[in-house]
């Protein structure tokens, strides 16, 4: 088994939500806000522990930091920051086949599989200020041991090769040096893409398509205590 493999995701992702179906509190263009971060630390504290409170501690100053850093600074921090954390498979942590945990939660237990990986760099630089244009999780085979997979690429401008953030791995590598893995589908807060192929990718709807997706925003939003609009 693959240190860092997730559950199998569908092939094709599901139909566009209702209209009924809103996503949750963000900014107009699909970003999160920032917590405030001193009272989730104490909240954390308080309900976890201050072992487990100083690792969010450190979270947001990694983000405060990353705020005055250049893209491939924050990309390196925040990959190194969560890669020091434990695999470890949604049932072993939360006793369900498929589970997308924020990244307080992921930080609470210091440990999640390739999923929780993939957010945590994802929101983590969404909230450092990375233009989420950029970003994209993105899931993969991993070819080797025939296994679904998540990482998160990031395209330092469209159309280019993007770099690969990797909890199976500590280098961040461009995608083209990553021949182990095929895309199969990505994601960011505004789009969904489909791989035709492991170099062309074409846009098919909103991220909202994905309830694992939406389920894990309205967690963020009531866990951050922000209301965004």
């Amino acid at each position: 088994f693959l240190s860092g493999c997730a559950s199998r995701p569908p092939q094709t992702p599901p139909p566009s939500p209702s209209p009924v179906q809103q996503p949750p509190q963000t900014t107009s263009e699909g970003e999160i806000t920032a917590p405030n971060f001193p009272q989730l630390i104490a909240a954390v504290k308080q309900q976890h522990g201050p072992v487990a409170a100083a690792r969010v501690s450190y979270w947001a100053t990694i983000i405060e930091n990353g705020k005055h850093q250049a893209d491939l600074e924050k990309l390196q921090h925040t990959n190194r920051f969560f890669n020091d954390a434990k695999f470890l498979s949604d049932e072993e942590i939360w006793q369900q086949a498929d589970y997308w945990a924020t990244p307080v939660e992921f930080l609470i237990k210091d440990a999640g599989d390739c999923e929780d990986f993939s957010i945590a760099k994802y929101l983590t630089l969404d909230l450092m200020g990375v233009d989420i244009d950029k970003l994209r999780i993105t899931y993969v085979k991993a070819e080797s041991l025939n296994q679904p997979h998540m990482v998160l690429a990031y395209y330092a401008n469209p159309g280019d090769t993007p770099l690969i953030l990797d909890n199976i791995t500590p280098l961040i590598l461009p995608a083209d040096q990553r021949d182990d893995l095929t895309p199969v589908y990505s994601f960011n807060g505004r789009t969904l893409w489909l791989a035709r192929s492991r170099n062309e990718q074409i846009k098919s709807g909103n991220s909202q398509q994905l309830k694992l997706w939406r389920d894990l925003k309205e967690k963020i939003v009531w866990e951050f205590g922000t209301s965004n609009k």
